[in-house]
């Protein structure tokens, strides 16, 4: 973290004009969701509005965008008010093809503390539609490297990241949040990796090529799975699924001995009969030398027995049973909320004296030696304090920036 201090009177004033950071934005809470779709700026555009921005006085921003929201990070000047944003309302305008006061009744605006909050609550996926959700995080890391690679991003812009990222990362660390899956998929890879361990020491199977099938069978490739067999009715479909999960098919007339070499089956049939059932599974188990077998029944009606739970060695998952996974997760993320928002609160306030009213261009890697007159000459100057509250003042502030490096 780099901290703020000036004391160089020559320097023109535009260079000492004190600087605070704000956001303007349309998300889920303020806007509908037609309206995001249409404010959404791909990355082809990202350029144009970082010019445009340059060009209304708007130099050191982040601009990020999914389709979820579209919010712009600032370092402004520190006396800018709500009104003089109307000039990215009208930038907004201009993209979304909708009138400016639509845009302005669905944006919110904030400044100082609140918004190095909201920053904060990005990075952490906290204030989002889906809690904890990793795509976000990667998304904001993504807006923050597109801003240096657009020369759009300055020091404090770089450091509000990084204390975001770090906050984040705290959050992570004493909650909960992001402990327990909040997707069908993500609930079925917890399942095989609690049963299994790691995926890439497992084989699997999909039987059929149904959409949550297959769908889930791709989850569980990306989360790790290296062998993976398809086999369907039509050789023609078992082909083509296989090359779109990029594994191998197989006949459908050799599925009991594709069983044997199976830890995770996925059916994925819709024929409304079963075609695993409690015979086909006691020889699989027998052969398989009673190591556990993992099936997910995605069919509607099932294409598994409901009788193998019984079998001692069989575990079967319904797309129910994975959705109870799912909501235990939500209702987790959502409990953990409430203490994720005090590590916010607390680091928000923490770092707030170096982001507001602060001086954009002169800065110190480090409080050392040779920096404390400069600290306590910066004292003296406040108000004509007296020198007894001037070495109080000064103790305070090394501490307080020990402390962030220290964090």
């Amino acid at each position: 973290m780099k901290n703020t201090i000036q004391t160089d009177k020559a320097k023109p004033k535009e260079v000492e004009r004190n600087k605070t950071i704000a956001v303007i934005g349309a998300n889920y809470r303020t806007s509908s969701m037609s309206l995001r779709d249409r404010l959404f700026i791909s990355k082809t555009d990202l350029g144009f509005f970082y010019t445009k921005l340059a060009e209304r006085g708007f130099e050191e921003c982040i601009i990020l965008s999914t389709t979820d929201l579209t919010e712009i990070i600032l370092c402004v000047p520190s006396d800018m008010g709500e009104n003089q944003t109307t000039e990215i309302i009208a930038l907004l305008s201009a993209h979304a093809g909708e009138p400016r006061n639509k845009i302005e009744n669905q944006t919110f605006f904030l400044v100082g503390y609140d918004a190095i909050k909201h920053v904060f609550a990005l990075a952490a996926a906290l204030d989002n539609l889906v809690i904890g959700d990793e795509k976000l995080k990667d998304e904001l890391n993504l807006a923050s490297q597109l801003s240096i690679d657009n020369h759009a991003s300055s020091q404090i812009l770089v450091d509000l990241l990084h204390w975001a990222q770090k906050t984040a990362k705290r959050i992570s660390r004493e909650t909960q949040i992001d402990k327990r899956p909040i997707s069908i998929t993500a609930a079925a890879v917890q399942v095989a990796r609690d049963l299994h361990g790691h995926l890439k020491h497992n084989s699997g199977l999909l039987i059929g090529g149904g959409e949550m099938g297959e769908s889930l069978a791709s989850g569980m490739r990306s989360s790790g799975l290296k062998n993976l067999i398809v086999c369907h009715q039509s050789s023609v479909r078992a082909e083509n699924i296989s090359k779109n999960l990029n594994c191998h098919a197989a006949e459908f007339d050799k599925l009991e001995p594709l069983l044997i070499q199976s830890d995770i089956v996925i059916t994925s049939i819709n024929t409304r009969k079963f075609v695993l059932n409690k015979k086909i599974l006691q020889q699989t188990i027998r052969q398989r030398r009673r190591k556990p077998i993992f099936i997910i029944d995605t069919g509607v009606p099932g294409d598994v027995d409901p009788n193998v739970v019984s079998l001692e060695d069989v575990f079967l998952y319904t797309l129910d049973d994975l959705e109870r996974v799912t909501k235990e997760g939500r209702d987790s993320r959502a409990n953990e909320a409430e203490l994720a928002w005090k590590i916010i609160e607390e680091e928000a306030a923490n770092i707030a004296p170096y982001m507001i009213n602060v001086r954009s261009q002169t800065w110190i890697e480090n409080p050392k030696i040779t920096d404390i007159d400069k600290i306590r000459e910066e004292i003296l100057q406040e108000d004509g304090i007296n020198a007894s509250k001037a070495t109080k003042l000064l103790v305070s502030r090394i501490k307080q920036i020990t402390n962030i490096f220290d964090n």
